[in-house]
């Protein structure tokens, strides 16, 4: 179904159109915040803030690194370097964001994805950026998007002050500042495949509805507004978060999800937390699975 459709269709489209034959596709992974000081700015080699690079996770898997920590338009110049980097040209890129990741991939499609960008030769330096291969084309060559957990949608963690700590990247993620950061509409037609993962903990308790320790699934669902939604059949919520482009309940009300977001993966079985660590663990763990069964 959906984008599975679409890299049947690419792969069909190269085998009868020799002129693209030349043609790359690469997998741009964007991490989310990170306060271990691990994260390798820069490096689009770098894959060790989601796991083992020996791991499958796409076809010619690279990293945009930032510093996970940073406002996040201080830091998208680090995404739009390596979407530029791989996905102009001839090449073409899926892209898959944990976290944060999902605001810095829509900030780039919302604020820079009809801007004129130079062809680049997929050679990057030492800063990430890539020599010009000639021409110019109008943004970037995206096939589609997974999100792991996405934090586009802010957390009341952050509203609440329960990250205690500095960074700038928490204002940020406080959930009024994130939907207004950037027109979440507008993602030049890319799709963005949402995975909601609903392990919580105690400590968690104050993310409304469903949630994954992090975020609830108001935004790690795409859901247009603010809410208390849940799995079916949960108590003490707004409503249910539904699969699929549906949207998610208010009541009797239905609230849509943001224009070209669907839940690929609702988490019924409340199997999946937030986190990484490091090892592809958590909602991270199905979105590389997707990725490495898919992005070909």
């Amino acid at each position: 179904m959906r984008h599975h459709l679409l890299a049947v269709s690419a792969m069909a489209a190269a085998l009868v159109a020799p002129s693209i034959a030349s043609a790359t596709n690469y997998t741009i992974w964007v991490h989310g915040r990170s306060t271990s000081g691990t994260t390798q700015p820069g490096n689009h080699s770098y894959l060790g803030n989601f796991g083992p690079s020996s791991v499958a996770a796409g076809v010619n898997k690279r990293a945009a690194n930032w510093d996970g920590k940073s406002k996040i338009a201080d830091q998208n110049y680090r995404i739009r370097d390596a979407l530029d980097c791989y996905c102009t040209g001839a090449n073409f890129c899926y892209l898959a964001g944990h976290s944060a990741g999902h605001a810095q991939i829509g900030y780039a499609l919302a604020q820079y994805g009809t801007s004129s960008r130079s062809n680049k030769n997929a050679t990057p330096n030492a800063s990430g950026v890539c020599g010009n291969s000639g021409g110019t084309q109008s943004g970037w060559n995206i096939k589609w998007i997974d999100i792991a957990s996405g934090a586009a949608g802010g957390s009341e963690l952050a509203d609440l002050g329960h990250w205690a700590v500095s960074d700038p990247l928490t204002g940020d993620l406080r959930t009024a500042t994130m939907r207004a950061l950037y027109n979440h509409n507008a993602t030049q037609g890319k799709w963005f495949y949402m995975f909601a993962g609903s392990k919580g903990t105690a400590y968690s308790g104050v993310l409304p509805g469903q949630d994954d320790e992090a975020v609830a699934y108001h935004s790690t669902g795409g859901v247009s507004q603010t809410g208390s939604f849940c799995n079916p059949g949960d108590w003490f919520c707004d409503g249910d978060l539904g699969t699929g482009t549906t949207g998610a309940y208010k009541g009797s009300t239905l609230i849509k999800l943001y224009t070209n977001h669907t839940v690929e993966l609702r988490d019924n079985n409340e199997a999946y937390n937030h986190h990484g660590a490091g090892n592809w663990a958590g909602i991270v763990g199905p979105v590389r699975q997707d990725i490495a069964t898919y992005a070909l």
